[in-house]
């Protein structure tokens, strides 16, 4: 006697689209601005780090090696660094979510985008590596 193997199908549509997913990934940029509520913060100014992970639209095939396929990150991050240092953010909220929608407006092949921006010297008594504000924004 056989017995067939019950397949939960929107398990199986899960695994498949996982599995065909394409993520860029962005880590650490560095960059120096003014960014913070504080007087201070505004007049001193800090370094700053942003990752982005870029989730690209599901079943894109890259076979013809054209960049016209895919998301050139070069740009990208020439968007990330205007926005970031052409603007003076109080929150780190605002300036995730300002670039966020930047990029899903700008890439139509962006089908998700991941942003974590840290901020190492916080202006709060303690001992941290950074405190750090993360968004996801998508289509």
């Amino acid at each position: 006697m056989m017995f067939a193997k019950t397949v939960n199908v929107a398990t199986f549509l899960t695994t498949a689209s996982v599995m065909n997913q394409t993520t860029i990934e962005l880590k650490s940029l560095e960059f120096y601005a003014r960014h913070g509520l504080l007087p201070e913060e505004a007049a001193l100014g800090q370094r700053f780090s942003i990752d982005l992970n870029l989730r690209l639209s599901d079943g894109l095939q890259f076979q013809s090696d054209e960049i016209d396929t895919t998301i050139n990150y070069a740009l990208v991050y020439e968007r990330v660094k205007d926005i970031f240092l052409g603007q003076r953010f109080n929150l780190l909220e605002a300036a995730a979510e300002t670039i966020a929608i930047d990029l899903l407006e700008n890439f139509p092949l962006l089908a998700e985008v991941r942003i974590k921006i840290c901020k190492p010297a916080v202006p709060v008594d303690c001992i941290c590596e950074h405190f750090a504000v993360e968004i996801m924004r998508c289509r």
